[in-house]
């Protein structure tokens, strides 16, 4: 019974342990009025979809998209164009699929790191018929998405 006793206690503060050494989300309070500096977008998976003028066109829009996604959804904060010891640097992420084929999906994350070195991501996949529908605002609209699911 001592035995058990231990091992229930040893696996309990492994519990604790693991449970408190996860991330919180950040507060809507560090949020509304940050700085944030947006860092050089990535486009990962297939990049041979859309030819050299086209990636540097979605690569433009994803800075300028997240940027503007968090300033709509949080108008105090400030969009820093250099990385300060206060800021919270944002990487924009679009993961493209291995084919434009109806069932595949695109996806797109936001990648945040506090100022406390903290970090927190958000994520969502889109289907094809989503960038058939926005064209030339889907960008925007990936991360407008992205951005409502912040804390107001």
């Amino acid at each position: 019974m001592n035995a058990h006793l231990t091992r229930t206690a040893l696996l309990a503060l492994l519990l604790l342990g693991a449970a408190s050494a996860q991330t919180p989300s950040p507060n809507a309070g560090q949020l509304r009025a940050a700085t944030y500096v947006i860092l050089d977008p990535v486009i990962e998976g297939n990049q041979n979809l859309v030819n050299a003028e086209q990636r540097q066109s979605i690569l433009a829009a994803m800075r300028r998209d997240s940027a503007g996604a968090l300033k709509r959804r949080y108008p105090q904060a400030t969009i820093a164009s250099a990385a300060s010891a206060n800021a919270i640097q944002v990487r924009p992420v679009f993961v493209a699929p291995s084919a434009l084929v109806p069932w595949n999906k695109l996806g797109a994350r936001l990648e945040f790191q506090l100022p406390q070195g903290q970090k927190y991501v958000l994520s969502d996949t889109f289907g094809i018929s989503v960038l058939l529908r926005y064209r030339a605002e889907f960008v925007n609209y990936m991360y407008d998405q992205l951005a409502a699911r912040l804390p107001r």
